[in-house]
């Protein structure tokens, strides 16, 4: 970009860009590329005005900084760096081409759903020392399978969406979170790629098993413990509880039936003993009788 501005301004003159030794098209370049801000270009004389002209129009979208941030891509790779700028929320002008980016040591308490949408190259993002109590589902939708790692430790995380982290391929740091140990963590950490060097680091503060509170969460799986166990014998219970219940309808419907018909029977029975022996003689003949 550098040796294109500078053919742009040969057409106007070495006067026109060099019209002082401090003013050199290299400082400029990289005062833009490390986010600095643009009224410090006022320092330039007017006749270099041109010449930065050129240069903003020789900028490839994409390139712009947030706020307070550095950006620099030395070895042609985009990194971004806002730690420690008490941010409460992700910068929405985090250049494109972005390979590395640094969030640690910030105020964000959540991460919303397509934070990090259009930064396909990114790499390595670090969201570390944080107050993160909540990612959205969709907080990391748009990352793609080249996204190689991903630091949420130290932050305020007690429990994690599903949907949130499975369809990453990174390897995943949650060491130092405020965990509680229950089925659903245990069924997304079994989908996860956790980081095998802080692995032993995440653990339980409240868990659904008493027994679990304190230890390492990786100790306690490797155990033989199993935080979805509860929730199974609770739905064994309940089929039992359903089961039972037809089985004591189907008892009551039967019971009822055959007392029904035995009360007819018995009715009948004494139907018959209540008729006279002649009537009963007259209806046997009229049974018997041949018809004409």
């Amino acid at each position: 970009m550098e040796a294109k501005l500078r053919r742009n301004c040969s057409t106007l003159g070495e006067a026109s860009c060099h019209a002082h030794p401090k003013e050199s098209l290299g400082t400029v370049i990289r005062m833009l590329r490390m986010g600095a801000d643009l009224q410090a270009l006022a320092l330039v004389p007017f006749r270099g005005a041109l010449c930065i002209f050129l240069l903003l129009l020789s900028l490839p979208l994409g390139t712009s900084c947030p706020p307070n941030c550095l950006c620099s891509d030395g070895s042609g790779l985009m990194t971004v760096h806002c730690s420690s700028k008490n941010l409460k929320e992700i910068p929405r002008d985090i250049p494109k081409d972005t390979v590395f980016l640094k969030l640690d040591a910030n105020q964000l308490t959540q991460i919303p759903s397509h934070a990090f949408s259009g930064l396909t190259l990114l790499q390595e993002l670090d969201l570390s020392q944080n107050t993160i109590e909540k990612l959205d589902v969709a907080a990391f939708q748009g990352l793609s399978n080249g996204l190689r790692l991903l630091d949420l430790s130290h932050n305020h995380l007690r429990s994690l969406p599903k949907e949130a982290l499975g369809r990453l391929k990174a390897k995943i740091r949650l060491s130092h979170n405020p965990w509680h140990c229950e089925c659903t963590l245990q069924e997304v950490l079994w989908e996860l790629k956790l980081d095998p060097v802080s692995v032993n680091e995440m653990a339980c503060q409240t868990s659904v098993q008493e027994e679990a509170i304190g230890k390492p969460l990786v100790q306690v799986l490797d155990s033989g413990a199993n935080f979805c166990s509860s929730r199974h014998k609770t739905t064994d219970i309940a089929m039992f509880i359903t089961m039972f219940g037809w089985f004591a309808m189907v008892i009551t419907y039967i019971i009822h039936y055959v007392r029904q018909n035995q009360e007819d029977a018995r009715k009948h029975l004494e139907y018959l003993k209540n008729m006279s022996p002649g009537t009963l003689a007259i209806d046997g003949a009229a049974s018997t009788a041949p018809e004409l």
